[in-house]
C-alpha cells in the first residue's frame, strides 16, 4: 500500500493512495477516486502508444498519468537532446548562410565551435524561458511553490512537455518549401504543451499558465536581442 498522496486521480487531480488493488492470480481492480467516483488512472491498462497519442493531443488526463502516476525519469536526458536538436538546426542554418567550402582544418574547427556556441545560446535562451515562467508563478501564486519538491516537479513537467522539439530534426531532414511554417507550428505546439504541463502540475485554470508562458517568451526574446546586439548570429 502506497502512502496517501503518492498518486493522483487523472480526472480531478485528487490524491490517491493506490492505482489498483492486486487480488492475486492475475486479478486486478482499478481503484476508484473518492472525490469524482471515476477510475483513479484508466491509463494503467492502456498501451503506451495510446498514452503517447493522448499526450500529443495535450489531454490533461494523459499528462497527470505521466507526471504523477509513472516513474519516468528521462527529463534531464530529454532536455539535453532537445537542446542538441535546436543547436543543430541553428548550426545548419548558419552553415547554409556561409558558402565557404574550404576543407582547411581551421575552417572545420571554426564550424565545430559554431555548433558549441549555438548549443550554449540555446541553453541560455531555454533557461531564461523557464526562469520567466517560475518568476510569474512564484509572484502570482507563491503558495503553489512553497517547497523544493514543488519546483522540481514543475521543472520536470516543463522539460518533459518540451518533447515536441524533437520534431525539429525531421523538419530539417525532409526540407521543403514549407519548412519555416513547420518550424513555427512546432514552436506553437511546444508552447501549448508547456502551458498544459503548468496547468496540470499546479492544478490551475488556463489563464495563469499562458501568462507565465508569455512572460517566459519575453525573457527569452530579451536574451536573443542581447545576443544580437553583441553581434552574434542566433
Amino acid at each position: 500500500m502506497a502512502a496517501l498522496g503518492a498518486y493522483r486521480c487523472i480526472e480531478c487531480s485528487e490524491e490517491a493512495a493506490e492505482l489498483y488493488r492486486d487480488y492475486r492470480r492475475g486479478v486486478l481492480r482499478i481503484s476508484i477516486c473518492k472525490s469524482c467516483q471515476k477510475p483513479v488512472d484508466k491509463y494503467i491498462e492502456y498501451d503506451p502508444v495510446i498514452i503517447l497519442i493522448n499526450a500529443v493531443l495535450c489531454k490533461a488526463q494523459a499528462y497527470r498519468h505521466i507526471l504523477f502516476n509513472t516513474k519516468i525519469n528521462i527529463h534531464g536526458k530529454l532536455y539535453i537532446f532537445c537542446l542538441l536538436c535546436e543547436a543543430y538546426l541553428r548550426w545548419l542554418q548558419l552553415q547554409d548562410s556561409s558558402q565557404n567550402t574550404d576543407p582547411d582544418d581551421l575552417i572545420r574547427y571554426a564550424k565545430e565551435w559554431d555548433f558549441y556556441r549555438m548549443f550554449g545560446i540555446a541553453s541560455l535562451e531555454q533557461t531564461s524561458f523557464l526562469v520567466g515562467i517560475f518568476i510569474i508563478l512564484w509572484w502570482m501564486r507563491p503558495e503553489m511553490l512553497k517547497t523544493k519538491s514543488d519546483f522540481v516537479l514543475l521543472l520536470k513537467a516543463l522539460l518533459l512537455s518540451s518533447y515536441g522539439k524533437l520534431l525539429l530534426i525531421p523538419a530539417v531532414i525532409w526540407e521543403h518549401d514549407y519548412t519555416p511554417l513547420c518550424l513555427a507550428f512546432i514552436k506553437v505546439f511546444v508552447l501549448i504543451s508547456n502551458s498544459q504541463a503548468v496547468r496540470v502540475t499546479l492544478n490551475l485554470n488556463r489563464m495563469l499558465p499562458w501568462l507565465a508562458i508569455f512572460f517566459g517568451l519575453i525573457l527569452e526574446n530579451g536574451v536573443v536581442y542581447l545576443f544580437q546586439k553583441m553581434g552574434w548570429d542566433v
